[in-house]
């Protein structure tokens, strides 16, 4: 039995997006049960409505809903102990709960998971890592926006955390990992990543196979399983990579109605559009995993529908389901049991303001 608890009143739309999306993976995972973190007077109306989720279902009233805009500071100040998002982040600390997901104010969720469980015993600093969809398939790419800034020892930190979350959700045995980088000659690039590289190259990695360095265009061609970055370029690349999709979505939307035969021709091609769109639906991929912490929390975006919340779910289901924070504990511990000189002097790094992805 997979225990997942949920934040229910994160994100634009709050149980009104939760509760429907908890209803399609209770019928999908049928051996999954939630935790439900919320005010009463949202959350138990919504449930109503869904009597089969109620019988996989715990709630629990909580008096405070972190906001939006609320910075992680006024967060942990104020919804320290009483808020949803901190008791559904507290039942992973009890292991009441296999995993944690939250559509809420991404900096407060960061910043409240740190405090709460902790980061693991080797690793310096957290990473967000989002499913990216490619032409291979999904890759792994991290980090996406938990910190600013990475010297060469938190990038190999991010390619262990990354192989662990590749092997567990995608099922692959060795990962081939890349770090990205303003091009693949070793010459290139900022000293930390041109100094990770020649640490991974160098390492004894019996769960990774190290690729090199990639390009941006290698993220969607799907060269690696796992891609590598600090995260500010990682954060940039996610986003125009969302407003891309979206961008073309449009362009195709406004072409077909262009004209008559524009129209008609949909007709014929609309099993290939449907494929299209389907490919290119930002909610298919949502949900960012915090890497590196003492549990698994889920962050789905802000803004996503019933569909994009459910996605989210189903991926902290299935990590939940293939034993994540096993997998990476044991990787961690091999690679510095085999490369004891891999520890480096750190230079401090920069968390993300908590703007919501």
């Amino acid at each position: 039995m997979i225990r997942i608890s949920i934040d229910a009143m994160g994100g634009d739309h709050g149980p009104g997006v939760v509760v429907p999306a908890l209803a399609q993976v209770a019928v999908r995972r049928p051996d999954i049960r939630f935790i439900v973190y919320g005010r009463e007077e949202a959350v138990r109306p919504e449930l109503a409505k869904f009597p089969a989720l109620q019988e996989k279902s715990e709630f629990f009233h909580c008096d405070v809903a972190v906001k939006m805009d609320d910075k992680p500071s006024q967060a942990l100040r104020h919804g320290r102990w009483k808020s949803s998002m901190w008791k559904a982040i507290e039942a992973v600390k009890a292991e009441t709960a296999d995993a944690c997901v939250s559509a809420g104010n991404t900096g407060a969720l960061m910043a409240m998971s740190k405090f709460c469980l902790r980061t693991m015993a080797s690793i310096d600093r957290p990473a967000i890592a989002a499913i990216w969809p490619t032409l291979r398939g999904e890759s792994v790419v991290l980090d996406v926006g938990a910190t600013i800034g990475a010297d060469a020892q938190q990038l190999i930190d991010f390619a262990i955390l990354g192989t662990g979350m590749a092997r567990s959700v995608f099922g692959i045995e060795r990962p081939t990992v890349g770090l990205l980088n303003v091009g693949v000659e070793e010459i290139k690039g900022q000293e930390e990543v041109k100094e990770a590289g020649r640490m991974l190259r160098e390492a004894d990695m019996a769960s990774m196979t190290y690729h090199g360095f990639v390009e941006g265009d290698d993220i969607g061609k799907g060269t690696v399983d796992v891609v590598v970055t600090e995260g500010f370029s990682g954060n940039i690349a996610l986003k125009t990579a969302e407003g891309t999709a979206r961008q073309i979505a449009g362009y195709l939307r406004a072409a077909m109605g262009r004209t008559l035969m524009a129209r008609i021709g949909y007709l014929f091609a609309r099993s290939a559009f449907n494929t299209l769109r389907e490919k290119m639906d930002v909610s298919r991929a949502n949900g960012g995993v915090f890497l590196g912490l003492n549990g698994i929390v889920v962050k789905s975006h802000g803004g996503a529908d019933s569909e994009g919340f459910a996605a989210a779910v189903e991926l902290a289901y299935d990590m939940a389901r293939n034993r994540l924070f096993d997998r990476i504990e044991a990787d961690l511990d091999l690679f510095h049991a085999r490369n004891p000189q891999s520890q480096l002097t750190r230079k401090p790094a920069v968390a993300d303001d908590g703007e919501d992805r």
